[in-house]
């Protein structure tokens, strides 16, 4: 088993001590349940501490159009049509066609079959698609069926897959299943960027977190994101942080930058606020940009544009003035 790695911009050949890690499963294992435990009182109540904190206005204002800037515009549903995903494509250039000055969305999100008519809409904008993958959001399908499903969304055009990662192999502690599947569907995206979905709420620990977080980016994800949205809890603060304070470490050691998107139940704008403040705090300011850093949401950019407006009128809007998804 070999790791071959990868950045967001240009590789580097990992430092000897991760390369020795993914030599093989006895020195994956190893290196996995090495890594530093996750002290659970002092993560939960960091991320509780930095969540109470109040931004100035003019904070406000930027906070709101730099979470604006990072929503992946999501529709995950049985029910998803051509329409619907033209529907959201056009609000993802124009989220608020009252206020033309507000930040297009980062991507759209869709499922491997619909990414034909997001690409379409969106050609020209410089807004991403994303297409889930991978037997999402279980994960339970053979590996020829979840490259198939890869190669069906970068075929029509995919510029970023969001894979699900075998939870069940990663909790009977088969890491090198789970990091060769990772690989094999990093090699299949090409050009196309890789987010790992983790699933954190069937993890059940912070220091399963941990070693999953280091297990996606060993195995070449540009992202690791927390959840499907389909479990509960999906993303929360403290775990964000976990992650966060992985690619932070990641970075100190192999000079790489990689991405954090957490994904599910973030439905307001004090709670993206509360993420943007542990981005900081914790990855860092670098972090603060939608190369590294994504919403994973559908409702939550309502209530951003809302919040906008207060911000520039002066007085509240209600849901009525934008269009719901």
């Amino acid at each position: 088993m070999t790791v071959t790695s990868t950045a967001t911009d240009t590789p580097s050949p990992l430092p000897e001590r991760l390369a020795d890690a993914t030599r093989d499963e006895t020195s994956l294992r190893r290196f996995l349940h090495g890594l530093p435990g996750v002290d659970q009182v002092g993560v939960e109540q960091r991320a509780a501490g930095l969540g109470t904190r109040s931004i100035k206005k003019a904070a406000k204002r930027w906070a709101i159009d730099t979470a604006i800037s990072m929503v992946d515009l999501t529709t995950l549903e049985g029910a998803d049509t051509h329409g619907k995903v033209r529907a959201l494509a056009a609000k993802a250039k124009l989220p608020d066609p009252e206020h033309p000055d507000t930040p297009r969305v980062a991507a759209v999100c869709v499922y491997p079959d619909l990414v034909a008519p997001a690409v379409e809409a969106l050609q020209g904008t410089g807004i991403g698609v994303a297409s889930v993958a991978t037997a999402f959001p279980s994960g339970r399908s053979s590996r020829e069926i979840k490259l198939a499903d890869v190669k069906m969304a970068v075929d029509a055009g995919a510029t970023e897959v969001d894979m699900v990662i075998d939870r069940g192999a990663f909790l009977e502690g088969r890491y090198g299943h789970v990091f060769e599947e990772i690989q094999a569907i990093k090699a299949a995206c090409g050009q196309a960027h890789l987010k790992v979905i983790l699933e954190t709420g069937e993890l059940a620990t912070y220091d399963n977190v941990r070693r999953a977080s280091w297990l996606g980016l060993l195995a070449g994800g540009d992202f690791i994101k927390t959840s499907t949205g389909k479990v509960s809890p999906a993303a929360t603060l403290p775990v964000t942080h976990v992650m966060l304070q992985a690619v932070h470490d990641w970075h100190a050691t192999t000079g790489e930058l990689r991405g954090v998107k957490p994904a599910g139940g973030i439905r307001t704008t004090k709670d993206a606020i509360k993420y943007l403040v542990a981005v900081h705090e914790v990855a860092g300011p670098q972090w603060l940009d939608p190369s590294l850093f994504r919403f994973g949401a559908s409702s939550l950019l309502n209530d951003l544009l809302l919040q906008r407006r207060t911000q520039l009128d002066g007085h509240y809007s209600g849901p009525d003035y934008v269009t719901v998804d």
